[in-house]
């Protein structure tokens, strides 16, 4: 018999098919859209489907059917340890800068490409080089192989997955820190579930490392690791889930975030700045005098109890103080905050000014980050909505949808953050 199929082999057959089939699937697409996530995503999800794979093969007898199917085993690089840290890496890259390009940034797969070169120079060694048939299951070539990468790469490959791995998990909050300032709905963004994904890798990296190490030092039998490779079909599944989200939201979203990236020039501004045409005479008052006092007639107790403390407000440069005005001023004429997907970028081209400007006006001269400045406008207008008796019969779906927020965990979140009390726990006046 080619294959047997029991109760572990089976099991394993589910990861490996759903896993192969999302590959090669990805790829197609990457190809045909030109989209280095999916690319990436690709790799990430082969990278355990491969080892999988070759777990699944050995529980199922194939090696003993055909000497052939020995040599599959011995030679085929199914663990390619060294490239699944800088994977994790590009493909965090990928999802977070559309100007993501891969030319600069394919050094980071050479050392895998090293780990697959050597499984191909010890196939052409003994297969080529000393020829057909090889006593017993593979040649002296495959066997050193076998020394070298069990478990010195193995351990390489841990090591380097631990390495990435933390660096990315340190560059997070950055890049946390790179939406608040530039987006008013960040939350899709933030990808919590790659991030949760890679803890996990974490965990089963440590799981790999006690594994290899008592496999090397007391001869621990590969039958018994069939969990572990169970487990690795699982994380399949949960790549597949949580990346194909992220790339959608990344497809469909301005991301400019850059490692360690020097703070981008202003270019094509004067060095001092003449008071914009239409800014008013007196600078408009940002809502937070609203958040105290929308609503305190239908429930003054809560409003007072809530009210939250007026940001500082540094000096900015007298070159920049006009624009603060006019900011201020298209915020209450133009309520730009009614649009959910509303971002820096977007806000600072209608003023006619740099991105990196309009950040220092915000974060300088109105003391909050983007998100929170815009935020700040929704939920005054949220609030009151829900002391408006004409609005009682708005869930707080609809009033959350009708003052700017995309969703409702988003609403409820940023309205405890700046109110200090949850939207249903505001009393709402009837007619």
């Amino acid at each position: 018999m080619t294959f047997e199929f029991n109760y572990i082999s089976s099991l394993l057959l589910a990861g490996t098919l759903t896993g192969g089939l999302a590959t090669v699937g990805l790829l197609l697409r990457a190809l045909w859209r030109r989209t280095p996530a999916d690319a990436l995503l690709a790799l990430l999800v082969a990278l355990p489907t491969l080892k999988v794979a070759e777990r699944m093969l050995y529980y199922g007898g194939w090696a003993n059917g055909h000497a052939g199917h020995a040599r599959w085993l011995a030679y085929f690089p199914w663990y390619v340890g060294l490239a699944l840290g800088p994977s994790y890496y590009l493909y965090f890259r990928s999802l977070t800068n559309q100007d993501f390009r891969w030319r600069p940034l394919l050094k980071h797969l050479l050392p895998g490409l090293l780990q697959i070169g050597l499984a191909a120079a010890a196939a052409l060694y003994d297969l080529l080089w000393l020829g057909s048939p090889l006593p017993g299951t593979s040649g002296p070539a495959a066997t050193l192989l076998a020394r070298i990468n069990n478990p010195l790469l193995t351990l390489l490959g841990y090591a380097s997955l631990l390495g990435y791995s933390l660096y990315m998990l340190a560059e997070y909050r950055r890049y946390y820190r790179y939406l608040d300032d530039n987006f008013s709905n960040p939350e899709r963004l933030r990808f919590a579930g790659l991030r949760q994904l890679l803890v996990l890798q974490l965990l089963g990296l440590g799981l790999g490392v006690g594994f290899t190490l008592l496999s090397a030092t007391f001869n621990y039998g590969t039958k018994e690791g069939w969990i572990a490779f169970a487990l690795r079909g699982l994380l399949i599944y949960g790549l597949l889930a949580v990346g194909l989200e992220a790339n959608y939201a990344a497809a469909t979203s301005p991301l400019r975030f850059e490692l360690d990236a020097p703070p981008e020039p202003v270019r094509g501004l004067p060095t001092a700045l003449e008071p914009p045409p239409t800014a008013p005479s007196q600078p408009a008052a940002l809502p937070l005098t609203l958040l105290a006092t929308e609503a305190s007639a239908a429930e003054p107790e809560t409003a007072a109890n809530t009210r939250p403390p007026e940001p500082p407000v540094a000096e900015l440069p007298p070159d920049l103080l006009p624009y603060r005005a006019k900011l201020l001023h298209l915020m209450a004429e133009q309520r730009p905050w009614l649009e959910p997907e509303l971002n820096l970028a977007e806000l600072a081209h209608r003023l006619a000014l740099h991105p990196v400007q309009l950040s220092k006006v915000i974060n300088t001269g109105c003391g909050q980050s983007f998100s929170d400045f815009v935020n700040t406008y929704r939920v005054a207008e949220a609030r009151r909505k829900l002391a408006d008796p004409a609005f009682e019969h708005y869930s707080l779906m609809g009033v959350a949808l009708e003052s700017g927020f995309s969703s409702k965990s988003t609403f409820n979140r940023v309205f405890k953050k700046l109110v200090g009390t949850a939207p249903s726990e505001v009393v709402r006046p009837k007619l």
